[in-house]
């Protein structure tokens, strides 16, 4: 069987470099190219060295848009502008892509999904099983509690994050509001200062904590008079991600054209 032609965006950072040294091992899907931002100090190194594993034969580059029409898929976990170009090089190509960007503007979601017409795209906030367990708890309990309780949301990253709250809070906010009945816009409530008066039972706390190497943890607090309930996600490595995100990649590429999520991957295997 011929194995998956992957492509890798951000293949010098923690979570490239995970895509890669684990993708060694897979069966179905076999490193094609491994691009970094111009300029990047990586540029020219094998892949599989950089990532701590064998070689691969896949140097860095720059140049996606002279590779994307000899891949079949290609794993994105960057940031939102260089995603937005990805998103289009792809296009060009119908290239399936994976993409774990957080912090995509309004514009940049709706371009994704009018892309998503014309190649397969599994677009999730966090490819981690254990989360997107969480996702489905915290759904569950919500429904439950109705207005019965006070929901915070709590996050924590490491230091070198660029955006916040992290997509995977707003999409434990997002599935608590969809079960509630409310719209995120009207009740998120992003951190508190100052004499902020009493709280409104419709609101939904988000606080965004940031320092050291924290790799991911996530807690729902469903709090109400006389007992409290928490749903928290640690994450310990980035592997979680990234095995997430190699089993989406070898489940898109069988898909029609069309944005999905993990929780399609996981409930249509």
């Amino acid at each position: 069987m011929n194995k998956i032609k992957t492509g890798v965006v951000g293949a010098a950072g923690k979570m490239g470099k995970a895509l890669i040294r684990l993708m060694q091992d897979s069966d179905e899907l076999q490193l094609a190219a491994a691009i970094e931002q111009s300029g990047h100090d990586a540029l020219g190194t094998d892949a599989g060295t950089l990532a701590g594993v064998d070689a691969a034969g896949i140097t860095l580059s720059d140049d996606l848009a002279g590779v994307a029409a000899n891949l079949d898929l290609l794993l994105d976990f960057t940031i939102a502008p260089a995603t937005a170009s990805h998103l289009e090089t792809c296009r060009q190509h119908k290239t399936s892509m994976v993409i774990g960007t957080t912090g995509l503007s309004k514009s940049q979601i709706d371009r994704l999904h009018e892309c998503g017409k014309q190649m397969p795209i599994v677009f999730a906030s966090n490819y981690s099983v254990g989360v997107n367990v969480s996702f489905q708890l915290a759904e569950q309990a919500a429904r439950i509690f109705g207005d019965r309780v006070d929901v915070e949301i709590i996050e924590a990253h490491h230091r070198h994050k660029v955006d916040a709250p992290s997509g995977t809070a707003i999409t434990l906010a997002e599935k608590v509001v969809g079960a509630l009945g409310r719209n995120l816009d009207d009740v998120g409530v992003y951190g508190r200062a100052g004499l902020t008066g009493e709280r409104n039972r419709e609101s939904i706390g988000i606080h965004a904590i940031r320092g050291g190497d924290l790799v991911g943890e996530h807690t729902v607090i469903f709090a109400g008079d006389g007992e409290r309930v928490e749903i928290t996600h640690r994450a310990i490595n980035r592997d979680i991600f990234a095995e997430g995100a190699l089993r989406a990649a070898t489940w898109v590429v069988k898909q029609k054209p069309g944005v999905y999520d993990m929780q399609d991957v996981l409930n249509n295997p």
